[in-house]
């Protein structure tokens, strides 16, 4: 295991080079995304339109902040990981629009995994309880799409510092703690009865 600190946008090698458990930082400009706003990207492709931002070797962060409105936009207060599965069923579609990095929590299933081998990416996961910690490393929000989706499921666009710690859970060549977990513990079971 390693720490690796990335700036995005990321280059493909440097994210194909990630394995299982190695702890990454990354700077520069993360985007989140839920699913509202996953089946929103998906609608303005389908209508032919172009996204609001260009995601190519993008970061998406499965969560939804915690802002406060003020008069020259919103200040972030707190920002953690949502649960990944629920967006399983995007995983390919966020790969073809150049994306290299998935954070979340919980994990996500074979279709990912394929995707990211497909596409070279990762998934990363997000400590779960340190929405506080996270927040301090968002620098500032640069700009945020489709709040009549919600505060929640809008697309918001943050400049972020060393945001992390994130542990990779699945690499680029098919590995998955998440996977493994599921196997070592059925094997748990079946040896139990």
């Amino acid at each position: 295991m390693k720490e690796v600190k990335l700036n995005t946008p990321l280059k493909e090698e440097d994210v194909r080079d990630l394995k299982v458990g190695d702890v990454v930082y990354i700077s520069g400009y993360i985007c989140t995304s839920r699913d509202m706003g996953h089946l929103k990207m998906k609608e303005v492709i389908e209508n032919g339109e172009k996204l609001p931002v260009d995601l190519t070797g993008g970061v998406i962060f499965h969560a939804g902040p915690v802002v406060k409105k003020k008069d020259s936009g919103f200040e972030l207060r707190v920002i953690g990981p949502t649960t990944s599965i629920r967006m399983e069923p995007h995983s390919d579609f966020i790969g073809n629009l150049g994306v290299k990095m998935i954070v979340g929590k919980g994990g996500m299933d074979e279709g990912t995994s394929k995707a990211l081998q497909k596409y070279g990416m990762t998934y990363l996961q997000a400590p779960p309880g340190c929405a506080v910690v996270l927040g301090e490393k968002v620098e500032q929000i640069e700009n945020v799409f489709w709040m009549e989706l919600g505060v929640p499921e809008a697309l918001w666009v943050l400049k972020v510092k060393e945001f992390g710690p994130l542990v990779v859970g699945m690499d680029s060549t098919g590995n998955s703690i998440y996977r493994d977990i599921k196997v070592n513990g059925k094997k748990l079971i079946e040896k139990m009865f």
